[in-house]
Parts: structure tokens; C-alpha cells; sequence
């Protein structure tokens, strides 16, 4: 339980870095610290529950572009969190480009972050 809590405050604290690093993903005006951990407990809802099924339909798609598509799988997510939070989105490039800054946060903290977490 403690470890999905920490992730979820990681999690938030990279989704909350994105915005302070790219104008194209803000939140709202007037939000708290608690509109970006709903945001993120909604994007780790998705990213688990939605995103697999999208992958899966997409995979012809993804073999062809080699997986590049994926990139756009993971702006629609950050679109589909954006209009269920708090979260602006500048349309589908500044999801797009969002969405690579995230993955790319993501990536920087599994680096970081011990594996014990994964437990």
C-alpha cells in the first residue's frame, strides 16, 4: 500500500514537472496539489485499464510505424486524462509533445528509483 502511494506521488510530481517544463500542458487555474494527484491516480487508471486494449487494437499499425505509434496511443491517453481533470491539453501536438516529455520523466525516474518499489 505504501509503495503505491510513493508511486503515486511520483507519478504526480513528473506529471506536474511537465507542465512546469512544456506550455502546452497546464492545469487549471486556481488548482491544488490535490487536482494533480487526482490527475495522476486518473492517468494510472487509464494507463492501466484503457491503454492495453488501444495498444493491442493498434498493433498493425505499431509493427508497421515500429512502434512509433505508441507515441500517439500515449497522447490520446493524455488527452482523455486532460478532459476527465483538471488538466489542459493544447490540442493533439501539445499532447503529443507532453506525452514524449512524460515518457521520457518516466523513464529518467525507473532509472533513479530502486526496483523494490516494484513489489
Amino acid at each position: 500500500m505504501l509503495n503505491a502511494l510513493l508511486k503515486l506521488i511520483i507519478s504526480a510530481a513528473a506529471l506536474y514537472l511537465v507542465t512546469r517544463l512544456y506550455s502546452g500542458v497546464s492545469f487549471e487555474p486556481g488548482s491544488t496539489w490535490i487536482n494533480v494527484l487526482i490527475a495522476a491516480l486518473v492517468m494510472g487508471i487509464i494507463n492501466a485499464i484503457i491503454r492495453p486494449i488501444l495498444l493491442l487494437l493498434s498493433l498493425p499499425i505499431n509493427v508497421l510505424t515500429l512502434g512509433l505509434f505508441t507515441l500517439v496511443v500515449n497522447a490520446l491517453m493524455l488527452m482523455l486524462v486532460a478532459s476527465l481533470t483538471a488538466l489542459n491539453v493544447a490540442g493533439f501536438v501539445g499532447a503529443f509533445v507532453g506525452a514524449i516529455i512524460l515518457t521520457v520523466l518516466n523513464w529518467l525516474i525507473d532509472l533513479i528509483l530502486p526496483h523494490d518499489l516494484e513489489r
